[in-house]
């Protein structure tokens, strides 16, 4: 099982941290990945506003037969996705983890700003070191 990619957008749909976890997968430009970010943002506000369950969250997992996206969203509206193999053993536990790793690396460190891109050393090796444990 793989874990190809995560990528955390804040709440206004912009992408402040971006990680492949696989080298075989073909690079993106950066504006590739920011059309990615807000897409994914504009489809996730549409979901929840078609949903016929009221409060709804959108959506959660985009499942296809090459690859499984699993998005968690925190309360502040930041949302973690995961790209993943479909077959990949608990990919919602493992990007909840995630959100931990981020919420004691990232929001605990006093240098950082919210909603601003994510450059935080311990985060990247944490990160690095869960997903080689979970393949």
């Amino acid at each position: 099982m793989t874990v190809y990619s995560l990528y955390i957008l804040n709440k206004a749909a912009g992408l402040i941290y971006q990680r492949d976890f696989n080298d075989g997968l073909q690079k993106l430009s950066s504006n590739d990945y920011l059309v990615f970010a807000g897409t994914f943002h504009a489809v996730h506000a549409i979901t929840t506003r078609i949903s016929p369950i009221p409060s709804s969250s959108g959506i959660q997992v985009l499942e296809t037969d090459t690859f499984r996206l699993q998005c968690f969203q925190t309360v502040t509206g930041t949302k973690f996705l995961l790209i993943s193999d479909p077959r990949q053993h608990s990919p919602d536990t493992i990007v909840r983890r995630i959100y931990e790793l981020y919420a004691d690396y990232v929001l605990k460190n006093p240098f950082y700003q919210m909603e601003m891109p994510v450059r935080c050393e311990l985060f990247d090796r944490h990160i690095t070191t869960y997903i080689r444990s979970v393949q």
